[in-house]
């Protein structure tokens, strides 16, 4: 069954670029272009990824990727700081 008319893309080829990484509607569309032409399909892409589909999901998503390398810095910036609090 076609998931994105515009580009002729089925749910098998969706599936498939899921295996591959591809655990979000964005990333799909960077794949095969579904969903990048009238955006109908975004909701069946989302659909067929369901909730979960991908464990990687937070180690291929750059704004998590983003996030934690801040979140990181900014826990090994505060370190020595508490550290030479704690000495005084």
């Amino acid at each position: 069954m076609y998931v994105c008319s515009c580009f002729g893309i089925t749910e098998r080829q969706v599936r498939e670029h899921a295996e591959t990484g591809a655990c979000t509607p964005r990333q799909i569309a960077g794949a095969c272009k579904a969903g990048t032409d009238c955006g109908s399909c975004v909701r069946k892409i989302q659909a067929l990824l369901g909730r979960g589909a991908c464990p990687r999901r937070e180690a291929l998503d750059p704004v998590v990727l983003t996030t934690a390398a801040t979140t990181a810095a900014a826990a090994a910036a505060a370190a020595p700081a508490q550290t030479a609090a704690e000495a005084a």
